[in-house]
């Protein structure tokens, strides 16, 4: 959810169930396993077994790449630019002077962001080795900012392959937090500039993408490259992998709700936070408030691959976050934290995905990659921006 979530952003969420309920009933496997039902199913690994780890591109991940320009503001900042206190926006106009503002007028803290960056950042983080497990792949300028941006990728252990070019500088997400509340303000940049021809269809490129188990993209792409995430979509559904998609912002199923839904069938998993669910939901007439049923209902959606079972996750801050499967909705507590720990939950929704994705490559049960969302995001809030410690504590 700083996908961007403009960037970021989300918290976590979704009573306790047996770990069978949540395996994959008869068509979800949470990695990729087609198989026929009269194929014998392989062994359970055996406690004694080592599991062994995911290669090198296994998940994969494509998106709007911004450096994050972070600051706690006062009521007077957002009121000054028409900024809601806890929401994701796109810059307009009117917000030109806003990033200069912010950087005269209050202490920044610079951090590496884009909303899908920051899900893969996290998951590699989770996994630890071998490195290079997540692939990124989005637009930069030659510029400073986009030196950064390579920086942060190489020294967080993932693949980036930027497409780079000179007419849109670096793209830039303002972070402004008052209180717990974050409101972001993307201005997309270059960001905005991928191109699919010249990117996406290179062969060694697309090497990568056939490479992959398991694709995430958060759904503030579509306002860039509907085309290239649709490529990606049914290369997916084709062979039978894992292609998730985030709902990442209310604004992306109010106006950009054409591509949204030409993508939807090919989804596997479709993450979202409690707001983003509720403006889906009227937008697609469901006819109600509840978070369940809207769960349920996303869930029932016309799917092309029969095989993999839709599964929607929806977070919902600090209260339980809801799963539904085919089978089933279940909802599960976060962790409990005091809220005076609570540093910044910029980025809580992108953690939340990242530690989710990190258990999804080891074919892991769905209660497990929650258990890890909850995990991330847990760590995430606590400290200033989407970052963490060099290590992980997850059990």
């Amino acid at each position: 959810n700083s996908s961007g979530n403009l960037s970021t952003a989300s918290s976590s969420c979704i009573n306790r169930c047996t770990e069978t309920s949540l395996r994959a009933k008869k068509c979800f496997s949470p990695v990729m396993k087609e198989a026929a039902d009269s194929e014998p199913q392989p062994k359970k690994l055996k406690l004694e077994e080592k599991e062994q780890p995911p290669s090198e591109n296994t998940l994969f991940g494509m998106g709007n790449p911004l450096l994050d320009i972070c600051a706690v503001v006062d009521k007077d900042f957002l009121d000054k630019y028409g900024l809601k206190a806890n929401n994701q926006i796109l810059a307009e106009d009117k917000h030109k002077e806003l990033f200069e503002e912010l950087v005269k007028k209050f202490k920044v803290e610079y951090h590496a962001g884009g909303s899908t960056q920051n899900s893969v950042k996290v998951a590699q983080w989770m996994i630890q080795q071998p490195h290079k497990v997540g692939t990124f792949f989005g637009c930069i300028g030659r510029d400073n900012f986009g030196e950064i941006l390579k920086k942060k990728a190489e020294e967080a252990h993932v693949d980036a392959h930027y497409y780079e070019q000179s007419e849109q500088p670096t793209g830039t997400c303002a972070a402004c937090i008052t209180g717990d509340n974050r409101s972001l303000v993307a201005n997309l940049a270059a960001a905005n500039c991928y191109n699919k021809e010249k990117h996406l269809d290179l062969e060694e490129n697309w090497k990568l993408v056939e490479k992959a188990k398991v694709y995430y993209i958060a759904g503030f792409f579509l306002t860039v490259s509907p085309e290239s995430i649709l490529k990606v979509a049914t290369q997916s559904s084709e062979k039978c992998k894992i292609f998730c998609l985030n709902l990442s912002a209310p604004f992306i199923s109010q106006f950009y709700k054409e591509p949204l839904m030409k993508v939807m069938p090919y989804v596997d998993i479709l993450f979202g936070n409690e707001t983003e669910a509720a403006t889906f939901a009227r937008e697609q007439g469901f006819e109600t408030e509840d978070i369940k049923e809207i769960a349920q209902k996303t869930q029932a959606l016309p799917k092309v691959n029969t095989k993999r079972q839709r599964v929607v996750v929806f977070t919902q801050g600090q209260y339980d976050t809801i799963m539904a499967t085919v089978d089933e909705v279940v909802s599960f507590p976060v962790i409990e934290i005091d809220q005076t720990k609570i540093v910044d939950t910029n980025g809580a929704g992108d953690a939340f995905v990242g530690g989710f994705l990190s258990q999804l490559v080891y074919d892991r049960p769905l209660k497990e990659c929650i258990r890890a969302g909850h995990y991330a995001a847990h760590v995430v809030i606590r400290r200033s921006g989407c970052t963490f410690p060099e290590k992980p504590d997850f059990k």
